[in-house]
């Protein structure tokens, strides 16, 4: 079989297995599980295939590029093309592993959910069209399988559809995420027109030739469509509350789809935006204060997904300074690594929100001995935030100091792909996150699993398909980062490896981050005893999924608010002193589109339907009620006697008589 024939299973085979999924889900649901984790297990295994046969099994083969004519437009033609290069062919394998074990981690997590089989054909029409984007070679094909995704998010965001929670945080991705799109697909059609296609290849190729002649204006364009989609400031405020899915979904989300939709598009054309500086510059002002201010964020956040959420938020916007300064290599690198180490953080997250029986690290700070009851969750969490945390030698410090040697490298001229101030931005930022990030991680880990008090209810043990596949994904987090000599060719990059300057930097600032949260709980925790448990409702025995639903309803009923808890005892507190609410409402952005926007727009709608209600069907109902009177006045003459008529006619034939004598008269 060629290798452009297997490459075109590795979207397909997760499609087909959606298709039959949803046909066979209720007539057949014994098909369903192997439905869900097959596809995208061969598909892992495909990819993987293709990746050794593109790269010739170190990473510098020529791309594969094969295309057909889908159909004639009479202008710009759109052609159902191929295009896999090393960097692609490595994101394909991440986002395939990655749906594979959340599939696998589903069949215990919702294994008595009613809604299982639309659920998991949801994962595999999302993993389908993830690698549709990958591997697509024209823009308007890959803009098919970017819009899938958004369609799906919010299925599967609204899972839970009967708390209210989940059903606003399904609308609110969906509307943010198509805000942004209105400008990604104005830039897509700016940058056919200046270039004559679609596809890939021939765009590259015209902005090799200089022939962009808006470069400024298409890369903002598609920069406002990629803050939507990979969650950066200012579009990011969806994904914190799209945390009311269920834990796997929020796993395949933040790790291999959807947010790295965006960094792979930017990665993908990054000649486009290397045309022009500012686009640049802006690119790493918003990622700048999506790394920082996450950060600061997810030091805040009691619930334990929304730390991660907020994390990742953070992560993305390193991806995104990486691009600022030209680097595409460490972007990519990050990605990837990120991918693994923080679809084991949400995937551990599910375990111990199911042995805990909550999702606030409040109450979690409360109970003695979480960590020996779920040890699997424990180790493997513990390895992912260490990754998270960049202290070598785990994935996350490779890749890291690939973002921080490529903006040192761009802030001190020795890199003319962008200017100078992209590197200074990105490289403060980037430093500061590193301790911001350090700290959260730190204070998530003692929260978690140095808790103190007596010892939670026995929520029942996690099934196997749940443990298993922390393991499979703590590997990766802990070697990924050793490939960095061999990874390198794949990427497009001349060296990843890290500098002694940023090495020493990072991981002392990242140091300094976990020991000063560490201190504060220390002198806090003595605290805890005066505040009680509160959020903590699901039953014994109950299922993963059932544990997580409980959980999010009774965090706000105990709290009032969803975000954040009123506990003394919490280290971020007294880190962020009376920045700690703001930081723990997001900064109220939320507030502030609610008064930019939506109260400025259901205004207007109010006036339209005032208007409409009282102004146009005013005029309606006059028309109508005129028509009504004026057939009741003639309805009133139509008598059926005959003498009635003959005596009208009569009076009218005298009426008529004397208007005429008196018109003779007066003339």
């Amino acid at each position: 079989m060629t290798t452009t024939t297997l490459a075109v299973l590795v979207p397909l085979l997760p499609f087909l297995g959606a298709v039959a999924g949803l046909l066979l889900g209720r007539k057949a649901p014994g098909f369903v599980r192997p439905l869900a984790v097959l596809p995208p297990l061969a598909a892992a295994v495909l990819a993987a295939i293709v990746a050794v046969r593109q790269s010739d099994g170190h990473g510098t083969g020529a791309p594969i590029d094969a295309a057909t004519r889908l159909t004639p437009t009479g202008s710009v033609p759109i052609d159902l093309a191929l295009y896999i290069d090393g960097f692609a062919a490595l994101v394909a394998i991440l986002v395939a592993v990655v749906a594979t074990c959340v599939q696998i981690y589903s069949t215990g997590y919702l294994r008595a959910d009613a809604r299982y089989p639309s659920y998991a054909a949801l994962v595999s029409l999302f993993t389908s069209a993830m690698l549709l984007v990958v591997y697509s070679g024209d823009l308007m094909v890959l803009l098919v399988g970017w819009e899938i995704m958004g369609i799906c998010s919010y299925f599967l965001v609204g899972h839970y559809w009967e708390t209210p929670e989940a059903r606003a945080a399904s609308l609110k991705a969906f509307l943010v995420t198509k805000l942004g799109d209105v400008p990604f697909l104005l830039g897509l059609f700016a940058l056919a027109v200046d270039t004559g296609t679609f596809r890939i290849t021939g765009v590259l190729k015209s902005v090799a030739d200089n022939g962009l002649d808006h470069p400024t204006l298409i890369a903002l364009l598609l920069i406002a469509g990629v803050a939507g989609k990979s969650a950066q400031f200012p579009l990011h405020t969806w994904l914190p509350d799209a945390m009311a899915g269920p834990t796997p979904v929020s796993a395949l989300i933040h790790a291999a789809t959807m947010v790295a939709a965006g960094i792979y598009f930017v990665a993908r054309l990054l000649p486009v935006f290397a045309a022009s500086a500012a686009a640049l510059v802006v690119l790493a002002v918003l990622a700048a204060i999506t790394m920082v201010g996450s950060a600061i964020a997810a030091l805040a956040q009691d619930d334990i997904k929304r730390v991660l959420a907020y994390s990742t938020i953070g992560q993305l916007g390193y991806m995104s300074g990486a691009l600022a300064v030209g680097d595409r290599g460490a972007a990519v690198f990050h990605l990837i690594s990120h991918g693994a180490f923080k679809a084991l953080l949400f995937l551990g997250a599910g375990v111990i929100i199911h042995a805990a029986g909550t999702n606030s690290l409040a109450a979690m700070s409360r109970m003695g001995g979480l960590a020996k009851r779920v040890p699997d969750a424990y180790w493997t969490m513990t390895i992912a935030l260490l990754a998270l945390a960049a202290i070598p030698p785990f994935a996350g410090f490779f890749s890291k100091e690939a973002v921080l040697v490529a903006a040192e490298h761009t802030a001190l001229g020795e890199s003319r792909i962008a200017p100078d101030i992209a590197g200074w931005t990105v490289l403060v930022a980037g430093l500061l996150t590193a301790l911001l990030t350090a700290a959260y991680a730190t204070r998530l880990w003692l929260l978690a699993f140095r808790g103190r008090g007596a010892e939670a209810a026995d929520h029942g043990k996690q099934p196997l398909s749940m443990n298993a596949v922390l393991w499979v994904l703590a590997v990766p987090s802990l070697a990924f980062g050793l490939t960095v000599g061999v990874i390198a060719p794949w990427l497009g990059a001349h060296s990843l490896t890290p500098t002694l300057t940023t090495s020493v930097l990072g991981t002392g600032v990242a140091l300094v981050g976990g020991l000063i949260t560490y201190g504060s709980w220390s002198h806090t925790t003595a605290l805890a005893a005066r505040t009680p448990i509160g959020a903590v409702a699901a039953h014994p025995d109950a299922e993963p999924a059932l544990s997580e639903v409980e959980a999010m309803a009774s965090h706000t009923a105990a709290y009032g608010d969803i975000a954040s808890a009123p506990d003394p005892a919490d280290p971020g507190r007294l880190l962020l002193g009376r920045l700690h609410p703001h930081a723990a409402a997001g900064f109220h952005l939320d507030a502030v589109y609610r008064t930019l926007f939506q109260r400025p727009v259901q205004g207007a709608a109010r006036l339209v339907r005032f208007l409409d209600r009282e102004v146009v069907d005013t005029y309606v109902r006059g028309a109508g009620t005129g028509t009504r009177w004026l057939g009741a006045a003639v309805r009133g003459a139509q008598t059926g006697n005959v003498q009635t008529y003959l005596g009208a006619l009569l009076a009218g034939t005298v009426v008529l008589a004397i208007a005429a004598v008196l018109v003779a008269a007066g003339a």
